[in-house]
């Protein structure tokens, strides 16, 4: 009797560990510390490769439980998308996850971009689709058209924000994100600006483009605006200068020259009068206020002062903004001359 019991016991404890040990398979943690954040399933992606892919990218070492727990919870139609799996995360979770299409969206941020071209590039590293489905969206003026945009002034409608998609989603879908953010900020009151300035709000975006390519500094924003406001009022080209580098595509010109005046381009506002087409870049938020507060003034000309402050001086009188620019070049000689002799000496 007492072997009997003795046996039970053992039975007991025997099925407890078992219990235990599969209670921990199922939800202990499982998964590894791995070189990718991120478990990327491809639209299309069959369980089979999903499988291999777990192991291939060494999130799990094996597959047992893997597929016992996918047969328990009832996963077997995979959902694409960007699944974060931490190193510890259970089998359970991860199956779980993985059924519900639980997945992290992208948290795709937009600073300065100056072509359709560079986002594309930024949109094809951050989701499943390529750059290439990108720009043929971008450029696709049929796509376009519902949002009252075209190839040109697309990027008016890209605001610097921070944007939250799904990686498996589409050029439309984000685009959707963006020009919803568009319409926000073109609430009434700023519509009214733009209307009261004779512009509409892709005018205003392009204007602040360019206001943002000729100065970090704030203060001179709303100047620089009003200097472009009057020379289109007076029927003057812009001849801004960083209408020139796009025209290039080379914004990495420091001087422009008369050489570079001569590109053929819409954007070549010493060649062409009125705005360019769309803008040369996505211009801060703030710049596109600085556009619509624009003081009333008479300047028609600025150009960088002499001290290197990256301050500009503005005036209305050709002549004293000569004596500006005069002041500057000697200067800018000046430093230029000391840079070379002192690397001479080197």
């Amino acid at each position: 009797m007492a072997k009997k019991k003795k046996s039970s016991v053992y039975t007991v404890v025997v099925l407890g560990l078992i219990v235990l040990f599969t209670a921990f398979q199922f939800f202990g943690p499982a998964t590894h510390k791995t070189e990718k954040e991120f478990l990327l399933v491809k639209t299309g992606t069959t369980l089979e490769r999903l499988q291999q892919q777990l192991v291939e990218q060494k999130f799990l070492s094996g597959l047992t439980w893997f597929n016992l727990a996918s047969k328990a919870i009832g996963f077997t139609n995979v959902k694409p998308g960007r699944y974060k799996v931490p190193a510890g995360t259970s089998i359970v979770n991860l199956v779980r996850r993985l059924k519900n299409g639980s997945q992290t969206p992208v948290d795709f941020v937009i600073t300065k971009l100056r072509t359709k071209e560079g986002l594309a590039g930024r949109m094809g590293k951050s989701f499943e689709y390529d750059s290439l489905q990108a720009i043929g969206f971008l450029n696709n003026d049929d796509s376009l058209r519902a949002y009252g945009l075209d190839s040109n002034t697309v990027m008016a409608a890209v605001l610097p924000m921070n944007y939250e998609a799904k990686w498996n989603t589409t050029p439309r879908v984000l685009f959707d994100k963006f020009y919803a953010a568009y319409k926000k900020f073109w609430n009434d009151e700023r519509r009214k600006k733009a209307e009261a300035l004779g512009f509409k709000p892709l005018q205003v975006v392009t204007l602040a483009s360019i206001v943002e390519e000729e100065t970090n500094v704030a203060t001179d924003k709303p100047k620089i605006a009003r200097v472009y406001m009057n020379r289109l009022a007076k029927g003057m080209p812009l001849q801004a200068d960083p209408t020139v580098k796009f025209a290039l595509k080379d914004f990495g010109l420091k001087r422009i020259l008369f050489q570079h005046l001569n590109v053929v381009s819409p954007y070549n506002t010493y060649k062409n009068k009125g705005l360019p087409p769309g803008p040369i870049c996505t211009p801060q938020l703030s710049t596109v206020e600085a556009v619509l507060d624009a003081p009333q003034a008479d300047y028609i000309y600025f150009v960088a002062n002499s001290n290197f402050d990256g301050t500009s001086l503005f005036t209305a009188n050709y002549e004293e903004h000569m004596k500006n620019a005069k002041m500057y070049q000697q200067a800018l000689d000046a430093q230029i001359k000391k840079r070379d002799s002192l690397n001479a000496l080197k």
